[in-house]
Order: structure tokens, then sequence, then C-alpha cells
């Protein structure tokens, strides 16, 4: 016999049972009912309306989601009707239309709340040349944020640039490049990271062969550190098998 958990009511376990449970460190039930109970934990909390001290009996999981609890629907509304008093009468003024509508809401429809959330043109070229005047170069898409606004308002991210008045990038690795400091770059992504190294005067090296490999090259060097921009991993089978390549010297 072994006593249930829950309730303490014996329970008859064959030893085979008693040792299975004892290895597995199982607990024992008299019925599912109090398996039941044992698994649902409840705490005993006071309603949380300030004039009623009833005391109730919630699961722990729902007041850690919840963290307030009433005693009754009497409770909450009095509660819930004191924190978001109803405006009837209140005349408030549309935030993106100035009409005047009754409400608690900011925006009079829907169309004003969703054309309020729309960025407008000119914040969005904006930012197109707070880049340019910061790093001295047309931004790419993915640099500056918000690329959906920029297709939706423009069409497309070179129509964008050009309305910001600028000329858009050439593809990112498909032509040579010379970057500031006179080195030659296989590509424009290269080019920005070795106009962003010479800016801050970190010396630098350009395309120097592996040791023993004739037809390697490492992208830059600075001092004794080799470094590899693949950026087209992923996208061509020949440029893959030269990366795996280069990993293994």
């Amino acid at each position: 016999m072994v006593p249930c958990i829950q309730c303490g009511k014996n329970v008859e376990r064959s030893l085979h049972r008693i040792n299975e449970s004892n290895k597995k460190n199982w607990n024992t039930y008299c019925s599912k009912r109090c398996q039941s109970l044992t698994k649902n934990l409840q705490i005993e909390i006071k309603c949380h309306r300030n004039d009623c001290n009833i005391s109730i009996k919630r699961k722990l999981s729902e007041f850690r989601r919840f963290k307030v609890a009433y005693c009754s629907r009497r409770c909450a509304a009095i509660v819930n009707n004191k924190k978001y008093p109803r405006e009837h009468g209140v005349t408030k003024i549309c935030a993106f239309c100035s009409k005047p509508f009754k409400s608690r809401k900011k925006f009079c429809s829907l169309e004003c709340k969703n054309k309020a959330a729309t960025i407008p043109k000119n914040k969005l070229l904006n930012k197109i040349s707070e880049f340019f005047q910061k790093e001295g170069r047309v931004p790419f898409k993915n640099e500056v944020g918000n690329y959906h606004a920029f297709r939706s308002r423009f069409g497309t991210w070179n129509k964008a640039v050009k309305m910001a008045g600028l000329k858009p990038n050439p593809v990112m690795f498909a032509d040579h490049h010379l970057a500031n400091d006179g080195h030659h770059c296989d590509s424009l992504a290269e080019k920005i990271i070795d106009d962003w190294l010479f800016k801050r005067k970190i010396k630098h090296e350009r395309s120097i062969l592996y040791p023993g490999k004739r037809h390697l090259t490492v992208d830059f060097m600075i001092g004794d550190y080799w470094i590899e921009f693949f950026g087209l991993y992923g996208q061509h089978k020949r440029y893959d098998q030269l990366r795996e390549l280069k990993l293994k010297n």
C-alpha cells in the first residue's frame, strides 16, 4: 500500500511499480482528480478592488499572465469604469485630419490611422540625403531602413535615390572600382570597406597572395591579420568552392 500524494488515501501497488516509481521519482495518486488537483497550482489572493476584501483562488499561471484578479464581474466593472470612463458627449479632434469626433480613440477613422502611420516622402528622402552627407556616398537599400516604405512611395529604391538628387549605385559586385587611397577593388563593396579603413587611418594592404598559392589572394591584410569579405557566398558555385579552399588554408 502506498499513500496518495494529494489526499493521503492508501493505494494498492505492486512491488514492481513501487520500485519503478522510486527509481524514476514518480508520484502516486489514487485517482485522476487528485492528479489534476496536484498539477493545478492555485494561490489565494484578495480581490484587486480596494473596497473589496474577498479572498479568491486563481491558477498561478493565470495570475502571472494578467497580474490582477477580481472576485466578480461587478468589481472588475467598477475598477475599469473609473480607470477608463465613458466619454459620452466629449468631443475630440482627430490627430490626422483635425475633424471633431466622439470616441476614446486618437483618430476618427481607420483610414486616418493608416495615413498617419505612412512615412511622408520628404522624410524618406531626407534619410538618403543625411546618409550621403555623413558617409560621402549613396546608401544601399539595406543601410537606411524602411525599405518597404521606399518601395511603396517611389516604386523602386533607385527612383527614390534619383528623387533625392543623387545618382544610384552600380551593381554591388559587378565592376571594379578605385578606392580613395588608390587601391584597386574588385567590387563596390570592397571599395566601401577600403575607404572605411583609409578614413580611419588604419594601415592595410590589398590582394596579398596566400603562402604558396599563386592563384589565391586575400581581400585585406592589416598587420598579421588576414581579412576576407565573402560577399557572394551562397550565390555562385565556383565562388563557394574558392571560399572553402581559402578557409582550409
